[in-house]
């Protein structure tokens, strides 16, 4: 059994953002992972998503297949995406709904129009927290708190809402199923809320062997935020974009993330406060999206 991991708790309503933003550098350095509270996401609201979530993993298949995903919005079923692309598995078991920027029209809204209008409001309210919490993480890289929009990141963020449905028990003979098996997520920073069924883990240093995983149990009230590897990049590894995966569980399982990745022309290139002749950029420049499509390419076709 995985030891549970203690994670540090960032309060981002705290006056004192100079010191918040000290512990939001160690956190990022030392695991990162954090809990995030006090981020102006009401519980209400929150709730109201999982309502609509389940309601929509409960329709039909043929129902859901209507919505099936293109321009990266809409249903992924069952096993249709592997994230561990190492794995000789059929696929990672859970189905899922994407929500993209709501500003370009290509969005899909099953159900009726309050469903909409819930997931509308989730991903402006935590695209705001997200925001705020981004210039606290520019502030503890030494940087002016506005960096991140001054180099276009913020400009248009690619965000998205992923709704998420682990089913609970799949029969699968002689074969390791993963609800999503271990990866580390693509962008700047992830805010996950989970219905509290366990199963997330990480694994905080991904090139030891053999791994060690430990449980991160949910914290009522607040987002577990996690570092993307586009901040991996700009911080060219101090801040680190920790492996994780949620493991298949007998109980049915609900979460929420909302992915926060830069805009699409965003060129991500190592920090001149990272790197240095003793510690030259391991990665060379990239542009947001082509990052990205190259990551969800691997993602799927595997």
């Amino acid at each position: 059994m995985a030891e549970a991991l203690q994670l540090p708790i960032i309060d981002l309503s705290s006056p004192d953002r100079i010191s918040t933003a000290n512990s939001i550098r160690q956190a990022c350095v030392e695991h990162g992972f954090f809990y995030l509270v006090n981020h102006g996401v009401e519980e209400d609201l929150v709730n109201k998503v999982f309502e609509r979530s389940s309601k929509f993993f409960a329709l039909p298949i043929e129902e859901k297949m209507r919505f099936a995903k293109r321009d990266h919005r809409g249903y992924t079923a069952l096993y249709a995406e592997k994230l561990d692309t190492s794995l000789t598995t059929k696929g990672d078991s859970k189905e899922s709904f994407y929500i993209g920027p709501l500003a370009d029209n290509l969005n899909q809204w099953p159900l009726e129009e309050d469903w909409r209008s819930t997931m509308e409001t989730y991903y402006n309210k935590v695209l705001s927290a997200g925001t705020k919490l981004i210039s606290l993480i520019a502030m503890a890289l030494k940087l002016d708190e506005d960096f991140f929009e001054k180099v276009g990141a913020l400009k248009e963020p690619l965000a998205f809402i992923r709704m998420l449905h682990y089913p609970g028990e799949l029969e699968s003979p002689g074969e390791e199923i993963y609800g999503a098996s271990a990866h580390s997520d693509y962008g700047m920073i992830t805010l996950l809320v989970t219905d509290g069924v366990p199963g997330l883990q990480v694994c905080r240093d991904k090139s030891k062997q053999p791994q060690v995983w430990e449980d991160v149990p949910s914290m009522s009230g607040a987002f577990i935020v996690n570092i993307g590897d586009m901040m991996e990049r700009w911080t060219n590894c101090l801040f680190r974009s920790t492996l994780h995966r949620v493991l298949a569980s007998r109980q049915e399982r609900y979460s929420v993330a909302f992915f926060i990745n830069p805009s699409r022309d965003c060129i991500v290139e190592c920090l001149e406060s990272c790197c240095s002749e003793s510690s030259p950029p391991r990665f060379p420049p990239i542009r947001s999206l082509d990052y990205l499509e190259g990551r969800l390419k691997l993602t799927y076709s595997s």
